[in-house]
This record gives C-alpha cells, sequence and structure tokens, in this order.
C-alpha cells in the first residue's frame, strides 16, 4: 500500500530566504507596495550564497511497499516546499484568465464604506497572527515574493475593457449619489443590453405599463403616476411603442442593465452537474439517491489492523501521586524545585525576574490548608473535597497558577482552569459559564493583580458576566495565605479514578465543555511523557504554551515536577514583545527541550535578524505542540532552514499530535544525530476529499504534503475509524478519525453523561458489524491515517472539517489557498476565518478575513474574485460567501486568534458588519430541486370534466346569494339613479344626517344632512352650467380632499350630467412627485374641468407646480368654496341605467394606472348588495377610516349612504398622524357596529397604539360593540397584520371574531365583503410547494413550508365567481389554483380608453370558458385563487363556499417553471432581520431580485446580504440574483398601502433608487 522514496538532501535558496525575511515586514502591516520592492531590491543585490544544509527527509506514495532506499546528495523534492501550492494557485488564475469574464462590483453610496482607519475604529490588535493560523501564515511567507510578481501583471482576473465603464460609473455615481445628485451616464452599454431584451420575455401585452411614479417618496406622500406615460387600455402600438428599446421605459444604457448583463453573463459558464433532485413530485419530497460517481476514488486496502505503542515501562522509583512527587522533592530538595522564568518587557527595557528556588511546595501546602479551613466554619466548611474550583490565572503569571494548581490537588478538591474575562463582550464568555455551570463550580481563585483588574460595577463589585453562576473570589496570594498547624499534613493517596482536574474544551459549534481527567490517568500521562520525551531529573524546559491547558500544562506543569524538571515559561505578551525570547532562553540556559507552536516557530523567524551568538546545540527536543495541522511542515521547515547553522539539528524537531480527550495520541521521539528523518506523504487534496489516501502523480499541483507526528505514546492502542456513523474500522487507504485506548487520557465530559457516552465509550466494529473487542476507546477529534512502520500522520482535525456535497475539505486547507492569493494589499495581518453554514440541506463554505485599513474597493473585490478561482480549482468546491470586515473587528480568543464558532455567529445572526461581501450561490448550490418542464395540454374538455367526476373533484365555483329572491320595499326599485334617491331622500327625509367629518380632535367640523347635500349639490351644478360650460357627458376631475365636498361635487356632477372623475390631490410638500400623477389623469381622462377648493385651486397655478408641470393648459378650473345662490333650471335623467356613472381610477397592486367605467345600473347594483350583505339601515352607524379615491372605498364614502340612508362618520386617515387614537375614539364614543379601514390605517394603529392599550383602556375606549371591522383591499388578506390587531385590542373588548377582509378588482369593485349573516372567516393552510405548481393542498398548522391564507370576506349577493386556468380557459376543480372570475350586476362596463381597443374589453370584461358553461359572461380579475367548501354553514342552512385570494397574477415570478408570489418571498425575508422594515421583489431577466429598506445603521447593511439569500433559498428553494439595500421608504406604495414593486424594478434599472449597496450574487 505504501511505497517509499527518498529526496536528496534540500537546501533553501538565498532568494527564498530573504523572501522569507521581506515577510516579516509585509505580515506585519507597516510596509507598502513601494516599500516592499524598494527593500526586496536592495537585500538582492549583494547576493552571497549560503551553507548548504544536510538534512534527509523521505516521502511515501501510495502503492505497494519496496524495500526502503535513500538516495544520496542532491536536494529536498520541490513539492516540500511550501511555494509549491502557490504554483497551482497561480496556474489555476491563470486558467481564469484567459476566460475573461467580466464580474459586476457591487455598488455602494460612499458613506456605507467609508472607513476610518483600524487604529481609529477599533483597538490595536494585540496579535499578528492567530493561534491556528501561524503554521498557515508560514506557508505564505514562502510564497510571497513570488506572488508579489506574478500576480502584479496588467491583465486582471476581470475582464477590464468591460468593466472600466461600470467601475468608473460606480465610483462617480456613488460620488453623485452622496451628494444627492443625478448623473447622467454613457451610452456605450446600449447594445450591451439589447441583447439581453431580445432573449427576455416581455410582459403580455395586454397587462398596461407601469405608469407610477420613478421619484422616491415619502411613506407619508403618496404618488401614484410620473408624467409622459401611457394608461391602461391604450392601443397596443402606443403603449408598447420602442419597449424594445427602453425596456418599459426604462434606458438601455443604465449602469444597474449593465451589470446584470455582466452577471448574467458570468452565470453562463457551465456548472458542476447537479446532486440528486430533493422532489420530482407535485406533492411530496422524493430524495432521490444520488448516483455513485464511476470516477469517484474509493478506498482499496485491507481493513487496518489496531496499532499498539511501546509497553508503558515500570520504574521502580516513580510516585504513587503526582502530589507524592511534589511532596518528596519539597521534602528532600527544597532548593532544587523545578522553577520558572517571567520575561517582562515593560517599555522595552529588559527586566528577567529569575527565581532560583519557587518554594512550589510550601506555598501548596498553605494554600490547601486555607482552602479547607480557613473559607468557612468548622462546622461549615465553603470546601470540602471533591469540589470543583475555577483557577483564574493570566498567562504571565505561571507561578501563581502552579500553587493554585497543586494546591488544589493537596486539598483534594478539583482545579478547572480558565482564562481571564477581559470584558462583558469576551468571545466565547457565555460559553464558559456554561462550563462552571456544568461543573458546579461556585469559588474561583485568582491572584491580587488579576483580581483588580477583573471588570467591576460602580459599587466595586465583579460583575456579573453573561451566563455565569455567581462566584466567590479568593485571593491565592502569599500574604492571605494561612502557614499550616505542625500537625496538619495534607491527605495523599495513591492515584485512583478519582476525577483530579478538569480541562476546558470549545467544540465546533462554540460550545464548552469540561473533560475530566482522573488521577491516574493523570499520573500515568507523566509517565508516558517521561518514557516517549526520555525526560531526565534536572533538566531545563523552556515552555511557550498556554499553561493552563494542552500540552504546556501536562509538560510545563504535570510532568516537569514529576521528573523535578526546570521550566522557563515564557507568556505571551513577553513573545508579542520580543518574538525571539524563547530562542534567547534556550541558549541562556542551555536548554534540553523546548515547547512551541508553529506560530511561535514563525514570529522566531520573522525576529531572527542575523543573531550570530544564537545556539540551539544544547536542545535534544523541539516538541512542536500542532504538529497536527498537516501545514506545520512548512513551517517546521523553514525554522530549521533558518537556524540550522545556529546549531539546530533535524532529528530535534518532534511534531505531537493531542486532544482534550486522549491527551497526548502521538510524539516523534528525538532521533540520533545523523539518522534519516521519518517519510513524508505527498497526498492528492481530491483524494483526500473523499477520505481516501492517494498519490498526487497527475497534478502534482494539488498535492498535500504531510509529516508525521511519530508513534503511538507508550501503553496505547491506537485505531482510525470512519468518523461518521458506527464506528467502523477504516481501511489502510482510507482516512478516518483516530480513536485511542489507552490509561491515559480524560475519563468523561463532566456533567454532561450523553455526549460522555458517545465520545469516550466507543467500541471499534469491523466490516462485518462486529465490535473489535470489549475495551473502550476514546475519539480525539484527529483526522488521520497508519502510515508504514506504524508512524501517525494526521491531515485534520473533525471541527474543521467541512462536509460539501459529500466531500471533507479542511478549513485549514482553504486558509493556505486564500492566503496564496497575493494578500499583502488586502487582508489584515493575514487574518481569515474559514467556517460552513448549513443552507438547503447542505453545508456551504464562508470565508471571513479582515480587510486592512489602507485597502481600495477595486483591490478588495479582485482579490475576492481570484481566491473564488483559486479554490474552486485547487479544491473543487464552490464558495457560498466571502466576506471582508474592518481590520480588528473580528471576536478573539484570549491568545488573539480569530474565535472561529463566535465568528460564525456574528454571521448567522447580521452582526457581523462586513465592508465587502461577495456571494456565490449560483455556482455553489448545485442541489436545487428540478424545474418544472410544464406540460403541453393535449387532455380534451371532456376528459378534464369526467377525470374531476372519477376523481371526486368539484367545480371550484361560488355564489352570494341571489339579489332577485329578496322582498325589498325600499327606494331600490323606485330609483335606478343615485341622483334620483339623494332627491327623494332630500324630500322625504330632509333633516337626517347623511354624513359626518370629523378632525383630529374628534370633533365633527362638518355634517351633510340629506336636505344640505341636495342643496350644495344643486349648487354645483348651477356652478358647472355657468362657468365650466360643459356639455352632457363630460368628464369633471374632482380634486378635494377627504370630505363632504367631495360628495357634494359628486352628486353635483350626476345632477348636470356629467362624468366625474375622483383625483388624489397633490402634495402640497412633494409636489414633483405627486403633481404630475394629477396631471396625468387629468389629461387621459380628457377633463372638461376640474373642481376643487380655494387652496388647491392656489397650487395648481403656483411657481412651485409650474416648475412640475405646464400650468398654462389646465382645463378650467372651478373652485367650490364660493357657489352661486342659483339653482339648476333641471336635474339631468340618464336614459339608460347601462350609461356611464362615473370613472374610477386606481394604481392597481402591480403599480399599473387603470381607469374603469362605472355604469349606473353597476352603481345601483353595488350598493344594494352592500346593503343586504351589512344590513345597513337608516338607524346605523357605520365609521370609516379610509381613501375615498377609488374603489370600494369611493363607493362607500360617497354612495353607500344616499342609497341605505345609514349615517357614516368620515374619518380622512390622514388625521390618524396627528392624532392615532381617533379612529378607535371614534368607534368608542358612537358605539360603532361596523367600521371600514385600509390596510395603511390599521397598520398605523398596530405599530403606534400597541404598547398604549392600558393608556386608551384608562381613556374610556370600548371596542366590544364593534360587530364588524372590515378591510378593504385588492390583494391577498395580510393575515399577520389582522391578526397582531386584533390580539392587540383583545384587552380593549374588540372581538378576534370582528376582523375580517373584503376583496375587489378592477373589474369588479366588490366581490367579497364580510357580511353579519355569513359565517366567520376561515382560515387553512396549504402547502408552498404544491401551491407554486397551481395545486392546493391543505396541511395541518405548523406543518413545514405551510402558507396560512385567510378567506377574503363572504360572496356578495349576486356574485358568481369561478376558478378558471388562465392559459387554456377551462374551470378548475378545487384542488387547483387559478384566476378568480366573477359574474356580477355590478361589473365594470370596460377600461377607459382614449381609442378603442375591443380585444382587451373582450378579453377582461366579456370572455366565456373555453369548456363547460360557455354561455355566461365573466369579468377576468387578474387574482390567482382557489374555492374551498367548508364545514360552516351560510344563512340558507348550506355549507359555506370560501374565497381565498392568493395573489396578483400579474405580480406571481416564474421562476425555474413555478410560479412564486413576491407577499411570501417578501415575509421571508422581512423575518431575516430585525432591521429589515419592509422588502419588495421583482424579476428582471430571470434574476430574482431583492429590495430591502435597513431601519438600522448602515453599517449593518451588508449583514442583510446573505441573510436574505440564505432565507430564500432556504424557504422557497430560489437563489436570489441582486440584493439592494435602501434608505426606509423608498419602497413605492399607493393609498391602499399596498406596493409598487414595477415602479421599483423600473426604479432600479434606471439607477434611481440612491441604494446603499448593490449585491449581485454570483
Amino acid at each position: 500500500f505504501f511505497s517509499i522514496s527518498l529526496s536528496p538532501p534540500h537546501h533553501i535558496s538565498n532568494k527564498i530566504f530573504i523572501y522569507l525575511f521581506l515577510f516579516c515586514f509585509v505580515l506585519t502591516g507597516d510596509i507598502t507596495q513601494k516599500g516592499y520592492e524598494k527593500k526586496r531590491a536592495k537585500l538582492l543585490a549583494p547576493f552571497v550564497p549560503q551553507t548548504q544544509s544536510k538534512t534527509h527527509h523521505t516521502d511515501f506514495l501510495s502503492a505497494n511497499i519496496p524495500p526502503l532506499a535513500h538516495r544520496s546528495g542532491g536536494t529536498r523534492d520541490d513539492r516540500y516546499r511550501s511555494d509549491i501550492h502557490t504554483e497551482a494557485v497561480q496556474a489555476a488564475l491563470a486558467r481564469h484568465k484567459e476566460e475573461k469574464m467580466a464580474l459586476p462590483m457591487p455598488t455602494k453610496r460612499r458613506s456605507a464604506f467609508a472607513q476610518s482607519s483600524a487604529e481609529n475604529c477599533t483597538p490595536p490588535d494585540t496579535s499578528s497572527a492567530s493561534e491556528d493560523e501561524g503554521s498557515l501564515r508560514r506557508r505564505q511567507a514562502a510564497i510571497s515574493a513570488m506572488l508579489a510578481q506574478n500576480l502584479q501583471s496588467p491583465e486582471y482576473w476581470i475582464n477590464r475593457s468591460v468593466q472600466s465603464s461600470s467601475t468608473s460609473s460606480s465610483a462617480s455615481s456613488t460620488l453623485s449619489h452622496g451628494d444627492g445628485k443625478t448623473q447622467n451616464h454613457s451610452q456605450g452599454q446600449t447594445s450591451i443590453l439589447a441583447d439581453v431584451l431580445a432573449h427576455t420575455r416581455i410582459e403580455s401585452s395586454s397587462v398596461p405599463p407601469d405608469v407610477t411614479s420613478t421619484v422616491p417618496q415619502d411613506r407619508n406622500s403618496r404618488a401614484d403616476l410620473p408624467p409622459n406615460i401611457t394608461v391602461r387600455g391604450m392601443s397596443r402600438g402606443q403603449s408598447r411603442s420602442s419597449m424594445m428599446d427602453t425596456a418599459a421605459g426604462v434606458p438601455a444604457h443604465s449602469r444597474v442593465s449593465t451589470k446584470i448583463q455582466q452577471l448574467l453573463n458570468t452565470l453562463k459558464r457551465p456548472k458542476r452537474p447537479p446532486l440528486s433532485e430533493f422532489f420530482l413530485d407535485d406533492f411530496e419530497e422524493i430524495v432521490e439517491v444520488p448516483q455513485p460517481d464511476p470516477n469517484t476514488p474509493r478506498p482499496e486496502g485491507r481493513q487496518m489492523i489496531p496499532v499498539k505503542g511501546e509497553p508503558l515501562g515500570v520504574v521502580s522509583n516513580w510516585p504513587p501521586a503526582l502530589q507524592a512527587a511534589l511532596a518528596r522533592w519539597g521534602a528532600t530538595q527544597a532548593k532544587n524545585l523545578p522553577c520558572f522564568d517571567g520575561i517582562v518587557y515593560p517599555k522595552k527595557e529588559v527586566v528577567i525576574i529569575y527565581s532560583p528556588s519557587c518554594k512550589l511546595w510550601s506555598r501548596s501546602l498553605k494554600l490547601a490548608y486555607t482552602l479547607l479551613n480557613k473559607l468557612g466554619t468548622k462546622n461549615e466548611p465553603v470546601l470540602k473535597p471533591g469540589d470543583r474550583v475555577a483557577l483564574v490565572y493570566p498567562n504571565s503569571d505561571p507561578g501563581m497558577f502552579w500553587v493554585a494548581f497543586y494546591g488544589c490537588l493537596l486539598a483534594e478538591v478539583i482545579p478547572v482552569p480558565i482564562e481571564v474575562p477581559l470584558s462583558l463582550k469576551d468571545a466565547g464568555s457565555q460559553q464558559i459559564g456554561f462550563l462552571l455551570g456544568s461543573c458546579g463550580v461556585g469559588l474561583a481563585l485568582t491572584s491580587e493583580v488579576c483580581l483588580k483588574g477583573l471588570p467591576k460595577t460602580q459599587n466595586g463589585e465583579i460583575m456579573q458576566f453573561k451566563g455565569w453562576p455567581r462566584l466567590k473570589w479568593v485571593v491565592t496570594d502569599t500574604k492571605y495565605l494561612t502557614k499550616p498547624s505542625k500537625d496538619w499534613q495534607p491527605h495523599i493517596p495513591t492515584a485512583n479514578t478519582d476525577t483530579a482536574y478538569i480541562e476546558y474544551k470549545a467544540s465546533k459549534e462554540g460550545t464548552v465543555m469540561g473533560v475530566a481527567v482522573s488521577k491516574i490517568s493523570m499520573l500515568t500521562h507523566c509517565q508516558a511523557l517521561t518514557q516517549a520525551c526520555n525526560y531526565c531529573e534536572g533538566e531545563t524546559l523552556v515552555n511557550v504554551l498556554d499553561f493552563k491547558k494542552d500540552s504546556g500544562l501536562w509538560h510545563g506543569v504535570l510532568t516537569s515536577v514529576m521528573n523535578r524538571i526546570h521550566t522557563i515559561s515564557v507568556s505571551y505578551s513577553v513573545m508579542k514583545a520580543c518574538p525571539l525570547s524563547w530562542v534567547q532562553r534556550v541558549h541562556v540556559h542551555k536548554a534540553r527541550v523546548a515547547m512551541v507552536k508553529c506560530r511561535d516557530l514563525h514570529w522566531a523567524m520573522m525576529a531572527h535578524r542575523d543573531q550570530k551568538d544564537t545556539n540551539l546545540s544544547s536542545l535534544r527536543m523541539l516538541i512542536v505542540a500542532d504538529g497536527a495541522n498537516p501545514w506545520s511542515v512548512s513551517s517546521c521547515d523553514a525554522f530549521l532552514n533558518v537556524f540550522q547553522s545556529h546549531g539546530l539539528k533535524p532529528e530535534m524537531i518532534c511534531p505531537c499530535a493531542s486532544s482534550p480527550e486522549a491527551m497526548t495520541v502521538a510524539i516523534r521521539r528525538p532521533g540520533a544525530q545523523g539518522t534519516p528523518l521519518p517519510a513524508r506523504a505527498i497526498l492528492s487534496m481530491a483524494g483526500l476529499s473523499h477520505g481516501v489516501i492517494r498519490v498526487n502523480t497527475e497534478d502534482k499541483n494539488s498535492a498535500l504534503t504531510v509529516q508525521d507526528v511519530g508513534h503511538v505514546m507508550p501503553g496505547g492502542l491506537m485505531c482510525i475509524v470512519k468518523p461518521d456513523g458506527p464506528p467502523m474500522l477504516c481501511k489502510t487507504d482510507e482516512i478516518g478519525e483516530i480513536v485511542l485506548n489507552s490509561r491515559v487520557g480524560g475519563t468523561m465530559y463532566y456533567g454532561l453523561p450523553g455526549v460522555t457516552k458517545n465520545t469516550f465509550e466507543v467500541i471499534p466494529i469491523n466490516s462485518g458489524g462486529t465490535p473489535i473487542g470489549d475495551v473502550p476507546f476514546t475519539r480525539t477529534g484527529l483526522l488521520g491515517f497508519v502510515g508504514p512502520g506504524s508512524l501517525v500522520f494526521v491531515v485534520g482535525k473533525i471541527e474543521g472539517l467541512l462536509s460539501v456535497s459529500g466531500r471533507r475539505h479542511n478549513a485549514d486547507d482553504l486558509v493556505a489557498t486564500a492566503l496564496a492569493v497575493e494578500p499583502v494589499k488586502t487582508v489584515y495581518r493575514g487574518r481569515i476565518a474559514v467556517f460552513s453554514v448549513t443552507v438547503f440541506y447542505d453545508e456551504r463554505v464562508v470565508i471571513v478575513a479582515e480587510q486592512r485599513p489602507d485597502a481600495n474597493e477595486e483591490d478588495s473585490f479582485q482579490w475576492m474574485s481570484r481566491v473564488l478561482q483559486a479554490i474552486d480549482s485547487i479544491h473543487q468546491v464552490g464558495l457560498y460567501c466571502l466576506a471582508l470586515v474592518p481590520a480588528n473587528t473580528l471576536p478573539k480568543t484570549h491568545l488573539g486568534g480569530i474565535h472561529i464558532s463566535e465568528t460564525k455567529q456574528h454571521f448567522l445572526e447580521g452582526s457581523l458588519h462586513p465592508c465587502n461581501i461577495l456571494m456565490c450561490p449560483h455556482t455553489c448550490v448545485t442541489n436545487l430541486p428540478k424545474p418544472r418542464q410544464k406540460q403541453p395540454v393535449g387532455v380534451g374538455p371532456a376528459s378534464i370534466m369526467v377525470g374531476n367526476l372519477v376523481a371526486g373533484k368539484r367545480i371550484a365555483q361560488a355564489s352570494g346569494r341571489d339579489l332577485g329572491l329578496i322582498d325589498d320595499q325600499e327606494q331600490s326599485r323606485k330609483h335606478q339613479f343615485l341622483s334620483e334617491a339623494l332627491q327623494w331622500r332630500a324630500q322625504t327625509d330632509p333633516d337626517h344626517v347623511l354624513y359626518m367629518l370629523l378632525n383630529a380632535k374628534g370633533v365633527a367640523v362638518s355634517t351633510a344632512t340629506c336636505s344640505q347635500l341636495h342643496k350644495r349639490a344643486e349648487k354645483i351644478t348651477a356652478a358647472l352650467l355657468e362657468r365650466g360650460g360643459i356639455n352632457t357627458g363630460d368628464n369633471v376631475v374632482l380634486l378635494y380632499p377627504p370630505g363632504i365636498d367631495l360628495i357634494a361635487s359628486f352628486y353635483g356632477c350626476l345632477y348636470a350630467g356629467c362624468i366625474p372623475v375622483t383625483v388624489r390631490p397633490p402634495h402640497p410638500q412633494n409636489l414633483a412627485a405627486t403633481l404630475p400623477t394629477v396631471r396625468m389623469i387629468i389629461d387621459v381622462s380628457k377633463a372638461a374641468c376640474i373642481l376643487t377648493t380655494q387652496t388647491l385651486m392656489k397650487i395648481l397655478r403656483s411657481k412651485e407646480a409650474a416648475g412640475c408641470v405646464n400650468v398654462k393648459t389646465w382645463p378650467n378650473i372651478i373652485d367650490t368654496d364660493d357657489l352661486p345662490r342659483k339653482r339648476p333650471s333641471n336635474i339631468y335623467k340618464p336614459p339608460t341605467a347601462e350609461m356611464l356613472a362615473y370613472l374610477d381610477f386606481s394604481v392597481s397592486t402591480t403599480g399599473m394606472l387603470t381607469g374603469v367605467k362605472i355604469s349606473h345600473s353597476a352603481v345601483n347594483a353595488l350598493c344594494r348588495s352592500i346593503k343586504l350583505q351589512c344590513e345597513l339601515y337608516s338607524s346605523r352607524q357605520i365609521a370609516i377610516c379610509m381613501d375615498p379615491y377609488c374603489g370600494l372605498g369611493f363607493v362607500l364614502w360617497c354612495m353607500s349612504s344616499v342609497y341605505s340612508g345609514h349615517q357614516s362618520i368620515l374619518i380622512p386617515p390622514m388625521e390618524l398622524e396627528t392624532s392615532l387614537p381617533l379612529w378607535l375614539s371614534t368607534l368608542s364614543q358612537y358605539k360603532i357596529r361596523d367600521t371600514f379601514c385600509s390596510y395603511s390605517v390599521m397598520e398605523l394603529c398596530t405599530k403606534g397604539l400597541g404598547t398604549q392599550t392600558e393608556a386608551l383602556k384608562a381613556r374610556g375606549v370600548n371596542l366590544s360593540c364593534v360587530r364588524s371591522c372590515v378591510v378593504i383591499a385588492e390583494e391577498r388578506p395580510r393575515l399577520a397584520l389582522t391578526q397582531s390587531f386584533s390580539r392587540l385590542f383583545k384587552d380593549l373588548g374588540l372581538s378576534p371574531r370582528a376582523v375580517s377582509t373584503a376583496f375587489g378588482a378592477r373589474v369588479n369593485l366588490a366581490i367579497c365583503l364580510q357580511g353579519t349573516a355569513g359565517p366567520d372567516p376561515s382560515t387553512v393552510y396549504v402547502d408552498m410547494k404544491s401551491l407554486r405548481h397551481d395545486r392546493v393542498r391543505l396541511v395541518e398548522r405548523g406543518a413545514p413550508q405551510s402558507l396560512p391564507l385567510m378567506e377574503s370576506g363572504t360572496i356578495l349577493p349576486g356574485v358568481r365567481v369561478i376558478i378558471v386556468n388562465p392559459e387554456t380557459r377551462g374551470p378548475l376543480g378545487d384542488s387547483h389554483l387559478g384566476e378568480i372570475w366573477v359574474n356580477s350586476p355590478h361589473n365594470a362596463s370596460g377600461y377607459y380608453t382614449i381609442c378603442g381597443e375591443e380585444s382587451l374589453q373582450a378579453d377582461h370584461f366579456n370572455t366565456r370558458l373555453s369548456f363547460g358553461d360557455t354561455e355566461t359572461l365573466w369579468a377576468r380579475t387578474g387574482y390567482l385563487g382557489f374555492v374551498r367548501r367548508t364545514e360552516l354553514l351560510d344563512a340558507s342552512g348550506d355549507r359555506h363556499d370560501a374565497l381565498f385570494v392568493v395573489g396578483s397574477l400579474d405580480e406571481t415570478l416564474e421562476l425555474r417553471g413555478l410560479r412564486y408570489h413576491p407577499i411570501d418571498i417578501e415575509t421571508s425575508v422581512s423575518r431575516a432581520h430585525r432591521s429589515i422594515a419592509e422588502s419588495a421583489v421583482f424579476t428582471w431577466t430571470n434574476l430574482l431580485v431583492v429590495v430591502v429598506e435597513l431601519s438600522g445603521s448602515e453599517q449593518e447593511a451588508l449583514d442583510l446580504v446573505p441573510l436574505v439569500t440564505n432565507v430564500v433559498l432556504k424557504e422557497h428553494h430560489l437563489i436570489v440574483g441582486v440584493v439592494v439595500i435602501v434608505d426606509p421608504g423608498v419602497i413605492p406604495i399607493n393609498s391602499r398601502g399596498e406596493k409598487q414593486r414595477m415602479h421599483l424594478r423600473d426604479s432600479f434599472l434606471a439607477d434611481q433608487l440612491d441604494p446603499i449597496y448593490v449585491a449581485y450574487n454570483m
């Protein structure tokens, strides 16, 4: 299985050495590119050859093992160098460079990325690399010079010729956005977009164009129309002229469109074959078993045999317990105890504090006595044997820690060493609290200096850290300890299975657990280390590691006491001040052993500076504690090459592998001088990703060189098992998790028995499923294999494993590749974090790096682009997200490294605050559901009907009560016209109050009786005839604020035989946005004159108005504040009820302006239907709080009271902005039973009054009188809002049954309206996956992918609805989603057109079914919905048929062959982050665009990009193409609170949104 080949001796060239030296400056961040080149040229000038090294290494390949052979002479194989991986990166980038693909750079507002220097915004970095990054950085050091030359070529991977226009315009428009100005862009990109539009499906020509305002506006000032546009009903030639050139009015040279084209070009690149589809059926999610790839490498070796370590020798003088060893040395050789050094560097002055005798025994004895006898009373001691105690000591105070640790052992309490909490925001601090809680810690030992440095409250007490139990703090300085009495001696039993100490361990998810180590394990481990390392009494050991855990504790604190080793501890703070300090300690003290990490090798190498007096020949072991890191070989080789001339021998370097659970797993024994070094493995990264060992023989660039970590520890038994599933033994050429059986390791996770069993009690099984024995093994968390000669090789850790699409990738490998891509200009001190997040059934790779403060946008984006390509080529894995954050902002570990789990948590919570981000879901998400292929309809109508009958499905249709069967003796039979009804009421009941208008104080500022309304209407009629000079049938615009004047003018027009057209008046503070809308409707309707107030007339003729529109061409404006006292000679009566009564102009939910014709017969039928449904009579009062300009709101405001005789209390919505409780107070004051409002009003009350219910209750507001509260809208019911409103005001007596919704459309203003006699509105839960296939499948509440839908009110009397397939126009069964068609006497007559287009009228207003009932004329609402028969009974006793509206057909998004409704995606997006105020989605060139309003600071803008992408992918199986972050209020909404998405789309493509950030997902 293995073959061995030897490489010639290796020497490092002077160039590489100089590059390593230069990289010292680069990594410190204090050298510019120019300075780097200058320094490089200076150093290379006096080129002097150096001594050749005589190092011998062997390597092995995956094949049969031939006899070992050695080569003589020569140099080491080039593949061992750390720069070999750089060649692979360069080759990958070169391949991508040839493709010349243009990536769209994100668009930023200046304020979004203007950042101060790292020193100004964050505290200075206390480390130049993280603890775990060190080895990876060495690899970068060896290759940086090569990168500096190779990656500075003038040709970038990004196609500069294409991108130059977009990036330059991006930069310039960023400036213009910051200044609030609009910039004109060049015309150069017209041809780029033309190709896109030529292949883009334009919306159906029957759909009118978007004619809403293109100016971003305030929430309080609504604008529904812009100038110079067409309206619904225009001829097709007019409405679609030059559509291919301008894309619905959007200039083709738009910068945004150019970037989207670049994005589309990038996405055209072929993707890897997709994995298994997740559902192929309309109803079920079927996970298909992936077909195995025949080219996937598989293990071919035999099953491995457990590997035994050497027997653990028995020495007669070994103590029975570690405390006994301390007692022996303390009693017999007190002056020669193990010692420590602390080296302090204040203000660059070196002060060495050296203690020849630390009196460890006596101090530990005092502490043990104090803990047991002096903390509490004699009868109630605070501590008793077996209690857990936290040890809180800084790394700069090893002596105090030693005393505390051994004092606890002597007192038989269990020490739990933890890090010093420096602030309340320490990364992982809460998890440390979980550890202390699970261990039951109530007491903490610390030093006096450390105690003073802990965070305090204002009272001077130590702060309660989040998640921590309450602790009692005890200072262990000598002056606070009590000398024990002469007769007191500590109890030192023989080592047993009782817990000796607890070592903390952080998992991949960030959870901190305590590994309990028994007394016998502690002692045995010291014995095993003594044997493996051949420790001798009196040796000197230099320890650079953290002495509270891992190898630093095992060697420097425990084994050193057992062998009376002189220990010199060099703290982390010393290493920051003088990285070469540990080397100096070895030289000065002639140390025999040094304990370091790759980080320390790197730092020493950086600070070397030709120190000729350094001599390392005294060393016999240089233990590399993180030798398990596969990239540690680079650090070891580089350090050896630098210090070999200073006496360092190759055989001294001894990497080891360890884990908190199993402690030391393996360590390389020091070899005799001149013996060849052990073998090295050159492995294929592709093979490693599949978990097998393969030699990289074809593509040497993707090889990974791994050094061994020696043999198994003495007394140990090792196996390699599969990391997933049952612990089955691996084959000899398979990568697996190392499990170890010995008496050395930990025994359990303290307080966590469930997790313990899966880690500490593993029984490996063979391929047949049979256990190999009954001895339990411990999982080490290390991934590796056993090589020739039983050497152990480690290729990674479980916690750094990223399992993507069935392949395993090591996070360290990805970091190494990212560091190889010219990070000098971009990455701050090489600080890069790699982790994975689970999105859509798979793990996705995320890379986060700290960006240098002086890095510019282009360099950062270029670096991110290159990292994408390098990782894709080297590792064959796509990155999901690549983010750059400001320098020094990533959470740190106590030693300055990046806290990975905390960084991941910030990413998922949206609190990472990146300054640059690049999402790549299109390239890495390959397991999307299979796109639906719509099958051609080949089934006849009869077959469909028979199929429905056989399946037991009924045709989806429903109807309201029959108007003809209801006996009505009211005037409705006498008067066909509303004008006649008003005259009749003025004669029969002149003093009956029909209308009452309230102001913000709730005072009735105006009322209108039947007589008053009739007389005022007559005066307006006279004014029209006298001043307007109009003819019968002329259109008259009514321009009024909500009030009684509007109503009187409406009836004045009817009296005069004119056609009223109600228009919302312009907003005085926002004329530029709102006045063009007014002008457009006036021009489109060909109005003969305008009726308005004196105030509005002045506004129409003002200078401000002249800046927006041509005020000289207004029609005749009549001021109705000053009316003549004349009465008209006669009141006009239409010859037939089919004549036009009024025009209703409205902006629909799709942002389209449509004017429909309403006849007198339709008005009469609608008012009668509402009267019967709501039981409206003259004695009733209703309250209306909504805008009265269109739809059902206009009917209720102006017409319903005149027809039914009830009193309407009118509350203009604008008054609620001054007095929020006005509407609710009115309902309570007048005991209103029926009220009508809009969603805007309900949302305003919910948000503004939700926290004031107690105050309203105290003011006497009581809503128990409300029987019906109906929301008037033309959209799907907003269930969340109505439920919130009901719950919030339940305490005020509002019945949850009272709140309901109405539904109307352009073709029929009122289809559904919740009445008094019908059943309560029902709510169902439908499966969203089925809904996307136009199927309706009801599920239980809380089911995955379920969508709650509320009935849109009871169908009005005289109304029939049927669900129809919009394509085949055939009726559907009740299990299908289809278009709602309506038949009713109050259907609109048609669209108002300038030149009639009969095909459009016939298609929408007079259409027939293709089969079934082909005689009935229907109107198409343009809304999708379904009908379900419920168990409830209607007024006639029959089962109730409920109509559920799902969404507008024009708004639906056709993506991947499925139908999506924007509101569903927007609901998911709004839940993604607390700072998302509102969102809207639309499509452009088959890309999903999500626009998000940011309510928080702009610092959070980029946090939203991955969260939005994640939630849409997870819940809707869609990839977001573009994410746009904008300010609050940018998303336009109409007067009813409905979003105008098409208007938003056009504004975005015309580059008019002034976005905070635009992200183009790759």
